[in-house]
């Protein structure tokens, strides 16, 4: 979708449609609204009503905030593209308004249609914010367009990660991760840095390995590194990349097979970031790790009772290989932290169920030792549109992943609290200098969809990507003591 600002008052702008958002109070005074009433619109939130002969379309809202306005916006917008108008207007709902509206049109016109033999043909290509704000006021040209560019950047980075994500097994493997990584350092001016199976071996990482050996597709690591000349700060990011996960010989049921492409969400969301960073030419250093692995079985599979060792020497006892995605992880964040000396290390993985089952599908949760920290990130989500909650950790949790056979268990010994023992296992893996700049993020519920809400529609959501530009920005704009 084209959004673009024309810096003219909404009546002098040529578009097919008008589109305004009423609160139940704004219906009052509405000037159609007896037409809008007989049509049973009462401006509930995101019902809609087009008054086709007044080339209009109303959206309700609940009130004038961030959520509402980026919901009815994502909403309006895919009414529209039923219809045969190609282009759309509408004004401001204020300048600090204006972002969630320019993600409410791209992120809420995303569609995935590279599996379709005949898609659905869009008349709509164009999105058209006034300057002029709905009070008839006019805004800084400027500054809208300023926010404008930093949206459109956004939102595409996180389009780009949903396309990523919903790619099959069979088109994106480990290799094929590695590809996209290697053609996006060159679309962005980045280092890439790949490691194949021989490099993963002289690195030492046989737990990443050991998840991979079963597949025809072999493992790859990857590093995108964006370097600015004297950075503020640098941020290593580490994304779980699994592109496909059967479980191993623990192997899953049939229908938790079903979307299992979406486990590669988090090494897909910090490529993603990192394209974004690159593209608002942040002065921060970014370093995106990705563990690129596809889990499945054969005669050579890692089986419960291995004992692995990872790359810190730490050693692993195997209880169930469906537990694959903090063993990739483990190996990573190790390799990560010895080629990049952070000042933060945040990790992105669709690590466990249990974190669903603790805060339901559309919140990411947020887990790490520094307090501080993690309520910066939940401010971060929140003003970015995403939803995050923190799961605490706490001693006797930490118990349950006790081995008498090695040093950790890469499963909890009872089937309680698994997102934060599993966040707990890789903590193991993070250097004591780190554990108070280390956040994990568990995207298992966020990061994909079956049934559309707020801007995400089937598939990939893309989550992790806005909150975490929310939060560099505020590291680039204040500083970060």
């Amino acid at each position: 979708m084209n959004v673009k600002l024309a810096n003219q008052p909404l009546e002098q702008i040529q578009a097919d449609l008008t589109l305004e958002f009423l609160t139940a109070v704004q219906l009052e005074t509405h000037p159609h609204k007896n037409l809008l009433t007989q049509a049973g619109f009462k401006a509930e939130q995101e019902q809609l009503c087009t008054l086709h002969e007044h080339r209009l379309l109303i959206c309700g809202i609940s009130d004038v905030s961030h959520e509402s306005l980026r919901s009815a916006m994502s909403t309006a917008v895919k009414a529209a593209m039923n219809y045969a108008y190609v282009s759309i207007k509408l004004s401001q709902y204020g300048e600090n308004l204006f972002k969630s509206l320019i993600e409410g049109a791209i992120l809420g016109s995303y569609q995935f249609n590279s599996y379709k033999s005949q898609p659905k043909a869009i008349s709509l290509k164009e999105v058209i914010f006034s300057t002029q704000n709905i009070d008839k006021i006019a805004l800084n040209a400027d500054t809208l367009t300023s926010i404008l560019e930093e949206s459109i950047i956004i939102s595409n980075a996180t389009n780009f990660v949903r396309n990523l994500v919903n790619q099959t097994p069979y088109d994106m493997t480990p290799q094929g991760m590695a590809v996209t990584a290697d053609s996006l350092s060159k679309t962005n001016n980045l280092d890439c840095t790949i490691l194949d199976v021989n490099g993963l071996e002289s690195e030492k990482m046989n737990a990443m390995l050991s998840v991979g050996r079963a597949s025809i597709n072999p493992p790859r690591l990857i590093h995108l590194s964006y370097k600015p000349k004297n950075p503020k700060k640098v941020i290593t990011l580490v994304g779980k990349g699994l592109t496909y996960d059967s479980g191993g010989l623990s192997l899953k049921a049939a229908a938790s097979m079903v979307t299992m492409k979406m486990d590669k969400a988090g090494g897909c969301a910090v490529m993603g970031i990192i394209k974004a960073v690159s593209e608002l030419k942040l002065n921060i250093e970014v370093h995106a790790f990705v563990g690129a692995v596809e889990n499945m079985i054969g005669g050579n599979a890692y089986k419960p009772d291995d004992v692995l060792v990872a790359k810190n020497g730490k050693t692993i006892e195997v209880r169930n290989t469906d537990a694959e995605g903090r063993l990739v992880l483990a190996d990573v964040l190790g390799y990560a932290q010895e080629k990049i000396k952070a000042d933060f290390i945040f990790d992105y993985a669709t690590l466990t169920g249990a974190c669903m089952v603790a805060l339901g599908p559309y919140t990411t949760g947020v887990m790490g030792h520094n307090e501080t920290l993690k309520q910066e990130w939940l401010s971060a989500a929140e003003q970015s549109g995403e939803y995050c909650g923190i799961l605490a950790f706490n001693r006797h949790l930490k118990k349950l992943i006790k081995s008498d056979l090695a040093d950790v268990s890469n499963v909890s010994s009872k089937p309680y609290g698994g997102a934060i023992t599993a966040a707990l296992f890789l903590d193991n893996f993070i250097d004591e200098d780190m554990k108070e700049k280390w956040i994990h993020f568990d995207i298992a519920g966020s990061a994909y969809t079956e049934s559309p809400w707020d801007v995400n529609g089937y598939g990939g959501t893309g989550a992790g990507v806005r909150m975490t530009l929310e939060w560099l920005l505020k590291l680039q704009q204040q500083g970060h003591n």
